[in-house]
This record gives structure tokens, C-alpha cells and sequence, in this order.
């Protein structure tokens, strides 16, 4: 599993025109599901991003309540190493990472974190203002 975490003053998912997640003053993460993740790895990429310390003072979203939008994101394993057009086997089909995607959304509101999410299987207009800016790749 690999997650993009960035700190955000604002962010939000629109699909056809709707919103269906918001946040303010929190944590975009940008997920992405390989082959080898099982549920534990999502309940682990879970603990991992709330406990980041990436907000303001070393602090985590845990400590201070932040909010996440959870994105799916396949393209995180997309592999364009050779050539110019992205190979993506070794992202997770729709079928695997669909489940793994929402146990970890499940993993974090467990935790009491606040989470919105986009829509699996949509094209989605993923709008984000970052702060300061900082971005954490995570691989797990």
C-alpha cells in the first residue's frame, strides 16, 4: 500500500458536478493498493497516517483531531520507467483494492478520526490547498 499525505487547509472531491467529500484543516491522503495488501495492511497504512506527525508543532492527526479525505489513487502505482506510457501492474485490480481502500477509511474512523472520501470508479476533481507545503510519500 502507498499513501501521498499532505497537509491542506482545504480540500475536496467533486464527481459529476457534486461534492462528496470536504475537509478543512487536515489531511489529503492519496491511496493506492498493490497485490500483496491484505486488510492488516490497511489497518496498519490506518495507525501510520493518523499518528504522522506532519501537522503544525511535529503533531498528528490524532493528537489534534484534523480531519482526512481519503482518495483512491491507482495511478500511485503506475511505473513509467521505461517509456513514456505508465504501466500499471502493479496496482491492485478495482475488485481488491475497492475493499482494502474502505477497511482503512473503516481503520481510522475506528481510531476517531473524521474522514471524507471520494468515490471509487469515478472520475473524480480532486481540489486541495496545501500548507506549507508538506507531502509524505508512504510505502508500506
Amino acid at each position: 500500500m502507498r499513501a501521498v499525505v499532505q497537509t491542506v487547509a482545504r480540500a475536496s472531491v467533486t464527481v459529476d458536478g457534486e461534492v462528496v467529500g470536504a475537509i478543512d484543516d487536515g489531511l489529503l491522503v492519496l491511496l493506492g493498493v498493490t497485490h500483496t495488501d491484505t486488510p492488516q495492511t490497511s489497518r496498519t497504512m490506518a495507525r501510520k497516517v493518523h499518528e504522522l506527525r506532519i501537522l503544525d508543532d511535529e503533531r498528528s492527526a490524532a493528537e489534534v483531531g484534523a480531519p482526512l479525505l481519503v482518495v483512491s489513487q491507482f495511478t500511485l502505482y503506475g511505473d513509467a520507467r521505461k517509456g513514456r506510457r505508465p504501466t500499471w501492474t502493479a496496482a491492485a485490480p478495482a475488485e481488491v483494492a475497492e475493499p482494502l481502500v474502505e477497511e482503512t477509511v473503516r481503520a481510522l474512523r475506528e481510531r476517531g478520526a473524521t474522514v471524507e472520501t471520494g468515490r471509487f470508479r469515478s472520475h473524480m476533481l480532486v481540489e486541495s490547498v496545501n500548507v506549507g507545503p508538506r507531502t509524505i510519500l508512504l510505502d508500506l
